[in-house]
């Protein structure tokens, strides 16, 4: 089940020195407290981020978002950011969500570049389910909807050069036939240890689609299945 983390970030005045320049103690005091989560599992870290004058968009915001990754063997990444929203808030600043999945023992941190300040972090333990399977980062899961609430999983064994080329399991149907040109329709991706469903709106326009909103951003922090994605729906 995913959890929500509402984190404010602290206000900046001027006579008072930003977050960035308290020392190590005051900083670790605003600091959320650290949790413990399992391996596979997945939270929403929700924050409010001051940018200054100018808002930036969701994916430049994620750029100025370090993760830090202490896993247990030493190797590898412990979390992944999955998928990202947001919007600008009546203050000025950004209303951000983040939607974090657990891959690994060790701990796992997010820091605001802007001002250092700590926006979430999390001891990570393994996984309670003994059948639970490593994250390999190697299966890529598309579902489909039919526009009536009904969703088909789209059969990549053939290696298509589009999803409009493959066919969808448990049917034999091609992609092409099912999804009519000009429709709207809601593309799921799975592709995270946590197993959690990604999800986006696009328009089948003749042998490509196109995505109708800009949000969420998708799989930040793996941009090799993002170019795989590109290229089987031709964004």
């Amino acid at each position: 089940m995913l959890r929500a983390v509402i984190l404010t970030a602290a206000c900046i005045w001027l006579a008072a020195p930003s977050f960035a320049q308290l020392n190590f103690a005051e900083k670790l005091a605003k600091a959320p407290k650290m949790m413990t989560m399992e391996v596979n599992k997945a939270i929403m870290v929700t924050v409010e981020l001051d940018f200054g004058k100018k808002i930036p968009t969701i994916a430049e915001a994620l750029r100025q978002i370090q993760r830090l990754h202490q896993p247990a063997d030493g190797r590898g990444r412990t979390f992944a950011i999955i998928d990202a929203y947001g919007q600008p808030t009546p203050e000025g600043k950004l209303h951000l969500s983040m939607h974090v999945s657990t891959e690994k023992p060790g701990t796992g941190t997010l820091v605001f570049n802007r001002t250092g300040e700590v926006l979430w972090q999390s001891k990570i333990v393994p996984a309670k389910n003994p059948d639970a399977q490593a994250f390999t980062g190697k299966n890529l899961t598309i579902h489909i909807d039919n526009g009536k609430g009904e969703t088909f999983q789209v059969d990549g064994s053939g290696n298509p050069a589009s999803v409009l080329e493959a066919k969808l399991k448990g049917t034999g149907q091609l992609v092409k036939t099912f999804w009519p040109e000009g429709a709207e329709r809601e593309v799921t991706f799975i592709y995270s240890a946590c197993g959690c469903p990604v999800k986006v709106v696009a328009k089948r326009v003749g042998s490509r689609t196109l995505r109708t909103k800009d949000q969420p951003v998708i799989f930040p922090d793996d941009p090799a299945a993002v170019a795989t994605i590109q290229k089987l729906m031709r964004w």
